[in-house]
């Protein structure tokens, strides 16, 4: 357990109360475990919930707001009182916290999210916490920007940092085959090796009222985190010691285990971050090539293609029956591609002047089925 990197994200309702406003002693708590982590020698990332549930109440909305910039002015609020809140928790112990705000689009420009890596990497390398969120403030588009309660955005911090280990607190303890507040007879699943649609089914909707995320945003996150290589967690930590116990393997949850290797971060970034300009779709050969070959992606495969993109656009590769394969760093235009679909290597070299003949090469390519 030594030295090895360990993401934590802590939801909404593990730090506020249902009327709103921070709760002192679980946050005390949690600075408490996760200082413990930190003098083992591991390098701690806190990935927090809970601006907005700590603002409203000082604004003076007389509950949790709904309207986008309510919510955004209540974070405003709550940022601060959060942080100062962690701050203060973890001065306790010796430990200097460092605030990160992060939105979707940083994720989605490779060279912002290259640099936000940096950052954390030389605050773990001063033995800093940092503690990451979600930068409800200046999010656009809530819909799309959103990171689901934070979870996504942890699993991609975790898959980002190449951490060993996510843990994801809930207020249940791990995922059920039904939901055990309903039925007693409920069975708790104890490991998970992959995440079926079944598995995807046994998670419901949102849970309490003041946070946003439900058991299934939870083992969507969990899913990203093992395509990144890194293990996970979703689990109950309310004792002392009962962090150590989840990062141990000892914890009161189900386990997401991998045998994915950590992905380096340009197929990270097409896979999880990139906004796909386009579609193109691929014969049964193509597929095969692509998914069991190793190999490029030929314009001799290619059946149709919808969308205007451009060479060096991030596109999805579908299969005749719509389902996504992957996504890959084109090297057509879309007009180019729709002129030289199907044909063979000699031909498209005398039909189009392009700098590479594959549409997509495999080095650029990531795999998503």
């Amino acid at each position: 357990m030594m030295s090895e990197r360990i993401v934590v994200k802590i939801g909404s309702s593990s730090l506020t109360s249902e009327e709103g406003g921070l709760n002192r002693e679980r946050i005390q708590y949690f600075a408490e475990e996760l200082a413990s982590l930190h003098k083992n020698g591991s390098g701690v990332m806190l990935v927090t919930s809970g601006a907005v549930a700590a603002g409203f109440r000082q604004i003076g909305y007389a509950s949790k707001p709904k309207i986008v910039h309510e919510k955004q002015a209540a974070a405003a609020v709550g940022q601060a009182l959060l942080m100062q809140a962690y701050q203060e928790a973890f001065s306790r112990f010796g430990i200097v916290a460092a605030q990160i705000l992060l939105t979707r689009a940083d994720f989605s420009n490779r060279r912002r999210i290259q640099n936000a890596l940096m950052t954390i990497e030389e605050l773990l390398r001063q033995r800093i916490i940092p503690i990451i969120n979600e930068n409800d403030t200046v999010a656009t588009d809530e819909l799309v920007l959103k990171f689901g309660d934070n979870d996504n955005l942890s699993a991609l911090v975790a898959a980002m940092t190449k951490a060993a280990k996510l843990v994801i607190i809930t207020d249940m303890d791990g995922l059920y085959t039904e939901d055990p507040r309903k039925n007693p007879q409920a069975v708790k699943i104890e490991r998970v090796d992959q995440i079926s649609e079944d598995i995807m089914k046994l998670a419901g909707g949102a849970g309490s009222s003041v946070g946003t995320g439900g058991m299934r945003s939870k083992i969507e996150a969990a899913r990203i985190a093992m395509r990144g290589g890194v293990h996970a967690f979703i689990g109950k930590v309310q004792q002392e010691g009962d962090l150590a116990l989840a990062v141990e393997g000892n914890g009161r949850g189900t386990y997401f285990d991998t045998k994915l290797h950590s992905l380096p971060m340009k197929k990270q970034w097409l896979g999880f971050h990139s906004m796909p300009q386009g579609r193109i779709t691929v014969d049964d050969g193509a597929v095969s090539a692509l998914l069991e070959g190793g190999k490029s992606l030929l314009p001799a495969g290619v059946t149709d293609i919808q969308g205007e993109f451009h060479p060096g656009d991030v596109v999805e590769v579908a299969n005749r029956q719509g389902e996504t394969l992957g996504r890959g760093v084109v090297n057509y235009a879309a007009w180019q591609i729709q002129a030289v679909a199907g044909l063979t290597t000699e031909e498209v070299r005398r039909r189009v002047d392009v700098a590479r003949i594959e549409v997509i090469h495999r080095d650029e390519w990531i795999t998503l089925k």
